[in-house]
């Protein structure tokens, strides 16, 4: 669940009720139809369904972990539904085993639009697979790292042609 979570960007309410039905397995896709939120089934939270393409790990695991307990794709062993309290503690178990800081559902889907930031992907492409009616909104997600920061000035050194060197600008004064 984490692993889709990470590569898929749904919120934990839209992981605890992803179906079999909403997810394409032949054309790599999953459609958010709805979202399990104090304790009922609704729409999703931009009260649109959407559309999120599955990268080929991801595809293949939901290949492999296919189960037919029930209707729901995150379930507990008997096929019920996976309940926020426990999977939270489930997560912060999977950090301590990792030897990292703590974090919650949430926070993958942060580094799911961070992620695809730093590699390049438009904000108004990360803001329909998140379901943001804003790009401002999903502009909070997006958190880049120090390193893409480092990596992004070096750019101005790396120019097409930036001959200009610091060594020039002294030995110029």
């Amino acid at each position: 669940m984490i692993f889709v979570a990470l590569r898929t960007g749904l919120r934990y309410g839209e992981l605890c009720e992803l179906r079999w039905h909403d997810v394409d397995l032949k054309n790599g896709r999953i459609m958010v139809n709805r979202s399990f939120t104090e304790g009922h089934v609704k729409k999703p939270k931009s009260n649109k369904s959407r559309e999120i393409p599955l990268s080929d790990e991801v595809l293949k695991f939901m290949k492999n972990y296919r189960h037919l307990k029930g209707e729901l794709v995150f379930c507990t062993s008997n096929g019920g539904r996976r309940f926020h309290q426990r999977a939270d503690v489930g997560l912060k178990l999977c950090c301590k085993k990792a030897n990292i800081r703590p974090i919650g559902w949430h926070t993958l889907r942060h580094s799911f639009a961070s992620h695809l930031v730093m590699r390049g992907a438009t904000m108004v492409a990360v803001q329909e697979l998140l379901g943001h009616s804003s790009v401002e909104m999903t502009m909070r997600y997006a958190h880049l790292s120090p390193r893409v920061k480092r990596d992004t000035v070096n750019l101005l050194d790396t120019a097409a042609g930036c001959e200009f060197t610091a060594e020039q600008e002294f030995a110029a004064e």
